[in-house]
C-alpha cells in the first residue's frame, strides 16, 4: 500500500507543472486614431503615349507601313532628345478591318496599330516635342501622365505627416477623456498613392500649319494621399 501511494505522489509532481498557467497580463487601455496627409508637388516627368495606325489590303502591307510611320515617330523622339531607354511599346494590334452589309461580312482590308510610350524629362519642351512627333507621322497622342523623379521622398513626407496627424488626433481624444498618451503601441499604415488627372486620347492631324501655336501643356501638381492607423496606450493623468 505505501509504495501505491509514493507512486500517485510521483505522478502528481509530475504532471502538476504542466497543467499551470502563467498569470495572464492585464490589457492596457488605447486609443486608435486614423491619419492624414496630402504632399503636394509640381511634376518634374511626363509620360505621354504616341500611335500610329495604317491600313492596306494585305496584312503584311499594312504591317511595313506601320514600321515605317512609327520609325519616323522614334527618329522624332530622339530629335527631341528622348533616349531609346525612354521609350517602350505598350501594345502592337494588327486586325481586319469589316463591314456588314445587307447581312454579309464585307473585308476591308487590314489595320495595324503600334502604340508606344515615351518618358519626357524636361516638361518645358513638352508642347514642341508633342508638336514634332505629330508632324512625323503620330496619328494618336494621349495618355499623358505626370511623375516626380523623386517620388520616394515626397511619398515619405506624406507619411510623416500623416503619422503626425494621427499622434495629434490621440493626444486630443486623450485629453477629451482625462488621460494621456505614454506611449504608441503600433501604427500600420494604409498607403501613399497620387491621385492622377485622366487625360482622354487626343486624335492630331498628321499636317499641321507651319504657324500653328505651339501645344500648351498644363502640368499642374501633382497629390500624394498617406493614410495611417496608429494605437496608443493611454494612462490617467
Amino acid at each position: 500500500m505505501r509504495a501505491l501511494v509514493m507512486v500517485a505522489a510521483v505522478a502528481m509532481l509530475t504532471v502538476s507543472p504542466v497543467s499551470a498557467q502563467p498569470p495572464r497580463s492585464p490589457e492596457l487601455p488605447t486609443v486608435v486614431t486614423n491619419g492624414r496627409a496630402i504632399v503636394k508637388r509640381a511634376p518634374d516627368r511626363a509620360f505621354v503615349s504616341f500611335a500610329t495606325e495604317t491600313r492596306a489590303s494585305k496584312p503584311d502591307q499594312a504591317q511595313k507601313d506601320n514600321a515605317r510611320a512609327m520609325e519616323k515617330v522614334r527618329d522624332a523622339l530622339r530629335d527631341q532628345k528622348i533616349p531609346d531607354e525612354a521609350i517602350r511599346t505598350i501594345s502592337f494590334n494588327l486586325r481586319e478591318d469589316v463591314d456588314w452589309v445587307n447581312g454579309k461580312r464585307v473585308p476591308r482590308g487590314y489595320v495595324v496599330s503600334n502604340v508606344i510610350e515615351a518618358r519626357v524629362d524636361a516638361l518645358d519642351s513638352l508642347g514642341s516635342l508633342l508638336d514634332e512627333v505629330v508632324k512625323a507621322g503620330a496619328t494618336s497622342v494621349g495618355g499623358i501622365r505626370f511623375d516626380l523623379k523623386d517620388r520616394d521622398n515626397a511619398e515619405r513626407e506624406a507619411l510623416r505627416l500623416a503619422v503626425a496627424d494621427a499622434r495629434s488626433r490621440a493626444e486630443a481624444a486623450a485629453a477629451g477623456a482625462g488621460v494621456r498618451v505614454v506611449r504608441i503601441q503600433t501604427i500600420d499604415e494604409q498607403g501613399a498613392v497620387d491621385v492622377p488627372r485622366p487625360m482622354p486620347m487626343m486624335r492630331m492631324e498628321a499636317a499641321m500649319a507651319a504657324d500653328a501655336p505651339q501645344t500648351p501643356v498644363a502640368a499642374g501638381e501633382i497629390e500624394i494621399h498617406a493614410t495611417v492607423r496608429l494605437t496608443a496606450v493611454v494612462e490617467p493623468r
